[in-house]
C-alpha cells in the first residue's frame, strides 16, 4: 500500500519525481509529433493553505509518484483547488493507487476549505481520464491556458454533515 508525505514541490525527492514526470509527458508528446511545454512548479503555491505536494512513496520507501493541489481564485461553489502533477511511475500503475492519491488530494482540499476540485489533462492520457471520471470529475469547459491541456474537469465537493 502506498503512503503520502507531504513534501515541498521544489525538495529534492520532489524534483526527482517531477522530472520523470515531465520526462514520460515529453516523449509522449513527441510520440504525436507535439512539444511538451514544461513549467515548474511555484513552491509557494503548493504550501499550505495555498496548495499541498504529495509524493506517492511505495512500501520499500521509493518515491513512485506525486501530486498536488492549488489554490485558484474562488468560484460559485467558494474556495477552488486546482489537482496538478498527478503521475506514478509506469511499474506502479494498475494498483488503484492513482485513486488513492486522487481521494488524498481530495482530502486535503476539503481540509483546506474546498467547495471544487478542477484539473485539466490530454486528451491521449485515457487511462487518467478514465480515473477522474470514477473519482466524479465531469468534464467542464476550459478554466486555464494550459498548452498541454485538452480536457478539463470539475468536481463539486461536499463537507461531511456534523451528524454522521
Amino acid at each position: 500500500m502506498p503512503t503520502f508525505a507531504e513534501t515541498p514541490v521544489d525538495a529534492p525527492r520532489a524534483r526527482d519525481v517531477l522530472d520523470a514526470y515531465v520526462r514520460e509527458r515529453a516523449d509522449g508528446f513527441a510520440e504525436q509529433s507535439r512539444a511538451y511545454a514544461p513549467a515548474s512548479p511555484d513552491p509557494a503555491l503548493f504550501t499550505p493553505p495555498a496548495g499541498v505536494f504529495l509524493l506517492v512513496v511505495d512500501d520499500e520507501g521509493a518515491d513512485v509518484g506525486c501530486g498536488g493541489i492549488r489554490r485558484l481564485a474562488d468560484a460559485a461553489a467558494g474556495p477552488r483547488y486546482e489537482v496538478k502533477h498527478l503521475y506514478l511511475s509506469p511499474a506502479t500503475r494498475g494498483r488503484g493507487w492513482g485513486a488513492r492519491l486522487l481521494a488524498e488530494l481530495e482530502q486535503r482540499a476539503l481540509s483546506l476549505g474546498a467547495g471544487e476540485l478542477v484539473l485539466d489533462t490530454h486528451h491521449s492520457l485515457e487511462a487518467a481520464a478514465a480515473l477522474y471520471r470514477r473519482a466524479g470529475f465531469v468534464e467542464t469547459s476550459p478554466f486555464n491556458d494550459n498548452p498541454n491541456a485538452s480536457r478539463w474537469y470539475a468536481k463539486l465537493l461536499t463537507r461531511p454533515s456534523a451528524d454522521h
